[in-house]
């Protein structure tokens, strides 16, 4: 399986990618505007590649329960100088800019990042012509409501065929604008409009959402789901998003985006390997 984010190809047929966190924000649930600084989430940035990030997500909007949208030029404000230094320092570094606003990807994408991850699936307008037009690789990603309001009480007959539904919706959507199939990768947004019981419940059939055919993308790291099960604050939820991400990799996640890159990575690995026992395929 094959996943193109411009000039960078990425075979994820049996080598799943570590996506690497970076919140240039002052208010995300997990490390409270540690790297809303520019210098900081620079460092942070490049320790996460040295840890074997496969990638980076920067993102400049807090998208946690209750939150308020940050506008287009605020959260550039935020972005322009993290990636300008990354495109200096590590210039092979691959970027994913984490935003649903079409300008906010647009300027990203002029300076040389590789994915947007949207978190509002197109929801913004002239987003999937944008995508198209520079062939970045595309997240399309779940999500009932907005950041405000998504944690009000979010019931689902069937919340693993509705999410489904969803995605194979937006990835036609996608296509019809013109982006490449092999550009898109697809993510159940666990936590975003979910109940606990249905956080556990996408990631326990997450093979289902894999047959859909297009690499999975599973964002578990310290998310609620997990600290509410084993009674911990996000600082405290490592073990449990290990183990987390672990089953989702061995039920076909593809990329996994983290915190935590160094711990993360040999979880990984290790789950690569047991998929590749289960399916028959050499292991990367």
């Amino acid at each position: 399986m094959i996943w193109r984010c411009r000039e960078r190809v990425f075979d994820v047929s049996t080598r799943t990618l570590v996506m690497g966190i970076v919140n240039i924000t002052p208010d995300s649930f997990s490390d409270g505007g540690r790297y809303a600084e520019p210098a900081a989430a620079l460092a942070h940035a490049k320790q996460l590649l040295a840890d074997g990030a496969d990638l980076l997500d920067l993102g400049a909007e807090s998208t946690r329960p209750g939150s308020t949208p940050v506008p287009a030029d605020e959260q550039w404000r935020r972005l322009a100088p993290v990636v300008e230094g990354l495109r200096r320092d590590v210039p092979d570094a691959c970027l994913s800019v984490d935003t649903g606003l079409t300008e906010v990807a647009r300027r990203a994408l002029e300076l040389g990042c590789h994915v947007v991850n949207d978190i509002t699936a197109l929801r913004d307008r002239g987003m999937a012509e944008l995508v198209a037009k520079t062939g970045a690789g595309l997240v399309l990603m779940h999500m009932k409501g907005t950041p405000a309001t998504m944690q009000n009480d979010p019931r689902y007959d069937d919340v693993v065929g509705e999410v489904m539904e969803f995605l194979v919706e937006r990835v036609a959507m996608a296509r019809a604008a013109g982006v490449a199939a092999e550009c898109i990768a697809i993510d159940p947004g666990v936590g975003f409009g979910k109940a606990i019981e249905h956080s556990y419940a996408l990631v326990a059939h997450l093979d289902r959402l894999a047959a859909i055919g297009r690499p999975v993308l599973t964002g578990l790291s310290r998310k609620s789901f997990i600290g509410r099960l084993l009674d911990r604050p996000a600082g405290q939820r490592i073990e449990g998003s290990l183990a987390a991400t672990a089953v989702a990799v061995l039920l076909g996640a593809r990329i996994v985006r983290t915190h935590d890159v160094a711990t993360t990575l040999p979880a990984v690995r290790i789950a690569d390997a047991l998929r590749s026992a289960r399916t028959g395929a050499a292991p990367a």
